[in-house]
């Protein structure tokens, strides 16, 4: 639903969240860890009981599949359906690896970590923001040349580029908790402010937008805390999910599909 009182809006209708058995899923990346370690104790324990090489093999990969429908994009899916045959793949002295130790196969759990922090597992994944769709931003929620712009979970900086091109006279910030990710940013990004933190205890009132790629269970967080510290006049931005509980100031379809939902302060609340 638009506000009525703006020219510039899209109407769109209320999208209801997807109905799914697997919502009670545990957070990513979760998933991946419990389906790699699953995948790996079953096929011991079929050695350990004589069961021949190829058919524990077989067991342990679909086992892999059959848990992979944890995941909610095929990205994810892939992860956690590969997780079992790529790490036993790395220990075949045929890949001209040589016999490598069984504790190899644990890599991918410990760059997982490195990337999600377990405090973010709540949070989105690592996904990035496509490059043109913010590009019709400025037209519906101008800035002045020099406002201050957060994005809210910046990961590796594609948000922060698309925002850029939409607002070359913005000054940009960015905040991170995963260390890596905050590391490659500013090395990626030298124009933007990118610093570690939680981005729910991070003060958003000295800023004149926050964008957001986020889950859409996080949202209604979001609009909690925007509308106790955004100041009257800033937005709010949202890449895909909507805040089901605010009207917004305006919507539009991006060119990849994506919606792009954008609410202004002092927010206008949905009746029931």
């Amino acid at each position: 639903m638009a506000d009525p009182a703006n020219t510039n809006a899209t109407a769109t209708d209320p999208q209801p969240a997807p109905r799914s058995r697997w919502r009670a899923a545990p957070p990513w990346p979760l998933p991946a860890l419990l389906s790699w370690g699953v995948s790996w104790a079953a096929f011991r324990l079929m050695l350990l009981r004589d069961w021949p090489m190829v058919g524990a093999l077989v067991i342990a990969a679909l086992l892999g599949v059959v848990l992979s429908l944890w995941g909610d994009s095929w990205w994810r899916k892939a992860v956690v359906a590969a997780g079992f045959p790529v790490s036993f793949a790395l220990s075949l002295p045929m890949l001209g690896l040589g016999d490598m130790p069984a504790w190899v196969w644990l890599l991918p759990l410990v760059v997982m970590l490195l990337v999600y922090p377990v405090n973010t597992w709540a949070d989105a994944p690592l996904f990035p923001t496509p490059a043109k769709a913010l590009h019709a931003l400025p037209g519906f929620a101008p800035l002045p040349a020099g406002a201050k712009v957060l994005d809210a979970g910046c990961g590796l900086g594609h948000g922060l580029q698309a925002l850029r091109h939409a607002y070359p006279k913005a000054q940009f910030y960015g905040i991170e908790w995963s260390a890596t990710l905050r590391w490659l940013c500013a090395l990626r990004l030298p124009w933007a402010r990118i610093s570690r933190g939680d981005i729910w205890l991070a003060d958003w009132s000295g800023y004149q937008m926050v964008y957001l790629f986020q889950r859409p269970e996080s949202m209604p967080k979001a609009v909690a805390k925007a509308a106790q510290e955004l100041r009257p006049g800033a937005w709010m931005v949202s890449l895909d999910f909507e805040a089901a509980q605010l009207v917004p100031k305006a919507s539009y379809k991006a060119s990849d599909g994506k919606m792009v939902w954008i609410y202004k302060m002092p927010f206008v609340y949905a009746r029931p």
